[in-house]
């Protein structure tokens, strides 16, 4: 890119584009290009609202702007591997949000895309990126907790359920494991550093068919077993994870946005010890990483074989609970 600006066009006019890089954007000086919506006057508007230079009424068009470097997808997961792979091929690395895709196939073809285009396509696994994540990462690695047993991972919210929200709608990858479940998935996979198999899962399901709630067991080849859940009907937002070593345990509060206020407790010989770690905002450390990645070639955290093992842990969780999703 030589000393040109870097710059992102956002796929929809969503509602988590200006937290996810609108916002970040701005704070690192990074040119926020173009914005594109099937309904011209939603992206014109957008345009207007966020102050994004220019506004397109289909995707295509951004896709052929070639002062595009990066396109953030922010579509319905249905429409992830579409526009992804049509990013990929228009020569632009992609930021996808999560979930990556609707099942680890399409996971695949995504990644074979950016093989074959040179470009890359990474997950928006935000939390991944933040000094809380490599924090938990160094503790389990110390030995302090001792030999990792066990696991529990969980997500949840409070979203009614809605007949016309996305989140609701499993034939646009709605359900509480794609939205919510993707995240305890990938925190046990990345912790442990192995690829689970499930050993059982259970759900409960919303007029639409898509899962308000679900759970599963997971088993890893070095014995490590893990639980992972997530539901719509939560209350108060929550996300946490508890490590249970021979030695010690570790308990973590808001893994998914720690700036809000998080805390660690590692508990061993009957004493705990209480800790946060600084940082700012998830999204800021993840457009860094993924800049700064592009422009060193570095590889990142989210991208290359980690998304699609994601959605391979998703899927195989979805079978072993029994849903029907014919129409992925």
């Amino acid at each position: 890119m030589g000393d040109r600006v870097f710059t992102i066009g956002i796929l929809g006019a969503s509602h988590i584009a200006p937290l996810a890089v609108i916002r970040p954007a701005r704070r690192r000086g990074v040119r926020l290009g173009a914005v594109a919506s099937r309904r011209a006057g939603a992206a014109a508007a957008y345009a207007e609202i966020q102050h994004i230079e220019r506004a397109y009424g289909t995707y295509e068009e951004l896709l052929a702007d070639s002062s595009i470097d990066l396109v953030y997808n922010s579509l319905p997961p249905s429409e992830h591997a579409r526009w992804s792979i049509a990013s990929l091929r228009a020569g632009k690395h992609v930021l996808c949000e999560k979930p990556f895709a609707m099942n680890a196939t399409e996971a695949r073809e995504m990644q074979a895309a950016a093989r074959e285009s040179g470009r890359r396509v990474i997950e928006a696994f935000h939390d991944r990126y933040h000094p809380l994540s490599h924090q938990i990462d160094a503790i389990v690695n110390s030995g302090r907790l001792g030999e990792i047993v066990e696991i529990r991972a969980d997500f949840s919210v409070d979203m009614p359920f809605a007949e016309t929200s996305i989140r609701h709608d499993p034939k646009l990858g709605g359900g509480a494991l794609m939205d919510l479940g993707c995240y305890p998935v990938h925190w046990v996979r990345t912790l442990v550093g192995e690829e689970p198999r499930v050993t059982f899962a259970e759900a409960a399901l919303n007029p639409l068919g898509a899962d308000s709630s679900i759970a599963a067991r997971l088993e890893f080849p070095s014995g490590i077993a893990a639980q992972v859940s997530c539901t719509f009907n939560g209350g108060q937002p929550s996300s946490t994870m508890d490590v249970i070593g021979t030695r010690g345990d570790m308990h973590i509060k808001n893994l998914v946005f720690p700036s809000q206020g998080h805390s660690i407790s590692v508990t061993r010989d009957g004493l705990t010890w209480m800790s946060t770690v600084g940082g700012r905002e998830t999204f800021d450390h993840q457009l860094d990483a993924v800049v700064n990645g592009i422009a060193s070639g570095e590889p990142l955290l989210t991208e290359d074989d980690d998304p699609i093992h994601n959605m391979e842990v998703v899927d195989a969780i979805y079978a072993a609970a029994g849903l029907d999703r014919t129409w992925v």
